[in-house]
């Protein structure tokens, strides 16, 4: 453990002055904490007014608080109360510790700040001043890159029985980590040293291949922990893959409780989906959206992944249980309650990209303890967490078959019938743009090099062009619960993938492709936020994210409205007065942010807006704040001293920090 202080103050009042760090106007961001739901007996849900005590703000998984201090009137006013510059920068003097990115949400327990680095690095932090009170180094990145995703981490856990408390991460050699809350010390009565081994018990392991989600569940005095193993694949029937198991464990002792398997071994329920003994050789069906727990049911909710190879199942025929399923577990055994498959014989990436969202409900005059489930192809799935039954009908279709040889796709797939989707679906000649008869007619014209279709269309040797692609609709940034009125906010979108059997296109080369002189083909807005009434499963109002490309030579003249930007990922969170939203773009390989291609002579200003404000009620965007980096997490708010904080990471490599926001 070293003791280290990355803090860094500045004044972001006002126009701001160009620089790397310059803000246009002070900044965002406001959200979540104690959840309404939370039980008042559970230590795990029951939160002091202005606490965010797990990732998406509780084990509910609802992004939301009920703070108010930071309002429709005075939002505007928010300023940089204190910076933390990452304590991954000296150890980024190593060009293969680089490529890192700030998307941790930071915790707010008990008076202290918890946040992990990219390098899996965890500090604590004072919450008024930003200053290190301590910090942690597992020296995880030792291994080498993490084969999934890179450097990157979303979150840590807390956990306190009213006497002890302890922090729990997960590091990218595959071990979770339980440190003592006020020190940063490991706990030396959990594991080994503070560790418990997460690859045991998982065929194929190795460390070097499977490593930890980006943030434990706490349930009760049981911790989960799913895998981020990578899904990518080929047709390569020798290629093994290690299945993403989820392991429980006793947050006291780390005495591994039970495991649930993904990918079903011989003789248990699943295990015949995986046609030919394909079980045994496919793996991944993750779990590393992030999970929900009811301490009321004491049940927790898992969202898996898609299993290997993604874009190519010849050689893992059948359904393939559970990947791509929602699953409902008791907590203290493991023991499966219900489970859904939302795609089944996945080809697209389609995995449950983000938590559920535990909330109640009113559907024709009966009170409903629901589990939400938004997706990458613009679905919510709503379920009664209890009993697993559908709020409203998921009704299957026939989808379209397979030209490549050897592949065996599921003649159907699930389509809840309320509420309606999010973003757009497929790639049918309906989806094309249509700001004038000259831009569709050249937008056709790009289309015909793809094969295109609906919704799950297959991957062709050809190429497929998906429309939501595999980084969604909806992504890892997840939605936004408000309880109080039982609205979901749903920020994604509509970005196209080309896929084939050997894999997908990058998404820069794919964007470009698809457009017309640099306006994207499909039809807008590209980014937006969409206000779902639970109670009736309908849209109450849609806004874009972003102008997009409005101001283009080709479409200057049509006056249109905000067109929605070009984005990698969005985040929303909602308080009780104001809806936030943050918004990140990086290249794929370099991480550094992407200028829209539309953007005249590539504006850097293109990139800088990030932050953003809504009326939650209507969609109104209040305002705006600018920050010059290549990301953005999802934000969290807490109340300290009587002062409402708003704080969100931003930045890659060198330039990763938290910020934090308050009213003068």
């Amino acid at each position: 453990m070293t003791n280290r202080t990355g803090a860094r103050r500045r004044d972001l009042c006002g126009a701001a002055s160009p620089g790397r760090f310059g803000w246009s106007l002070p900044v965002i961001a406001a959200t979540l904490l104690v959840g309404l739901f939370q039980s008042p007996t559970d230590a795990q849900r029951r939160s002091t007014e202005g606490e965010w005590t797990a990732y998406p703000g509780s084990t509910s998984g609802g992004r939301y608080s009920s703070l108010a201090q930071v309002d429709r009137d005075n939002v505007k006013n928010l300023r940089a109360a204190w910076r933390w510059a990452s304590i991954d920068r000296p150890l980024q003097t190593s060009p293969a510790l680089r490529r890192t990115r700030q998307q941790d949400t930071p915790l707010y327990v008990n008076g202290s700040l918890y946040t992990v680095t990219g390098l899996g690095q965890v500090a604590a932090l004072d919450p008024a001043t930003g200053q290190t009170r301590w910090s942690y180094d597992p020296e995880s990145y030792k291994l080498g890159r993490p084969n999934n995703g890179g450097f990157l981490q979303r979150g840590v856990a807390y956990w306190t029985d009213g006497k002890v408390e302890r922090i729990l991460t997960g590091t990218h050699d595959a071990y979770l980590v339980s440190l003592d809350a006020r020190t940063g010390t490991p706990d030396p009565a959990f594991g080994e040293n503070g560790k418990a081994d997460i690859t045991v018990g998982i065929r194929d392991a190795a460390r070097s291949t499977v490593l930890s989600a980006r943030h434990p569940l706490i349930a009760g005095d049981v911790v989960v922990v799913g895998n981020s193993i990578s899904d990518g694949g080929s047709r390569d029937p020798s290629r093994r893959t290690p299945p993403g198991y989820v392991h429980a464990f006793d947050v006291r002792t780390g005495k591994r409780l039970w495991t649930f398997h993904t990918i079903p071994r011989a003789g248990e329920l699943g295990y015949d989906s995986w046609q030919n003994g394909s079980a045994e050789a496919h793996g991944a069906a993750n779990v590393w959206g992030g999970m929900a727990y009811d301490p009321e049911l004491d049940y927790v909710y898992l969202p898996t992944s898609t299993p290997s190879g993604d874009y190519y199942g010849g050689y893992r025929p059948g359904d393939n249980l559970f990947a791509e399923s929602l699953l409902c577990l008791e907590a203290k055994t493991g023991r499966r309650v219900w489970h859904f498959q939302a795609v089944r014989h996945g080809l697209w990436d389609y995995d449950f990209p983000t938590n559920p969202i535990l909330g109640d409900i009113t559907v024709r005059g009966r009170r409903i303890k629901a589990v939400m489930q938004v997706s990458k192809q613009a679905f919510t799935y709503v379920f009664d967490r209890k009993t697993g039954e559908p709020v409203w009908p998921i009704e299957n279709r026939s989808v379209p078959p397979s030209t490549v040889e050897g592949e065996k796709p599921s003649p159907t797939q699930p389509f809840p019938t309320k509420p309606p989707p999010f973003d757009l679906q497929g790639t049918t000649e309906a989806s094309i743009l249509d700001f004038t008869p000259e831009l569709r007619a050249e937008a056709l014209s790009v289309l015909k090099q793809w094969v295109s279709g609906p919704l799950y269309t297959p991957p062709s040797e050809q190429g497929t062009i998906v429309v939501p692609g595999s980084r969604g609709g909806a992504n890892w940034g997840g939605a936004a619960f408000d309880p109080e009125t039982g609205v979901l906010y749903v920020p994604s979108r509509t970005a196209p993938s080309v896929e084939k059997p050997t894999g997908r296109m990058a998404d820069d080369v794919v964007y470009k492709a698809a457009s017309v002189d640099g306006i994207p083909i499909f039809k807008a807005p590209y980014a937006r936020i969409t206000a779902i009434d639970m109670n009736r499963g309908e849209h109450l109002w849609m806004s874009p994210l972003g102008e997009g490309p409005r101001h283009h030579p080709r479409l200057k003249d049509i006056n249109l409205p905000p067109l929605g930007d070009f984005l990698d990922g969005e985040s929303v969170m909602v308080t009780k007065t104001l809806l936030f939203a943050t918004v990140w773009r990086r290249d794929r390989l370099t991480g550094v942010p992407i200028v829209p291609i539309w953007a005249p002579h590539g504006d850097p200003n293109a990139i800088k807006k990030l932050l953003y404000v809504f009326d939650k009620a209507t969609g109104r965007q209040l305002h705006v704040f600018e920050i010059d980096g290549a990301s953005a997490a999802t934000p969290m708010t807490y109340l300290h001293r009587g002062r409402q904080y708003v704080v969100v990471g931003v930045g890659a490599n060198e330039e990763a920090e938290l910020i934090a926001l308050a009213l003068p």
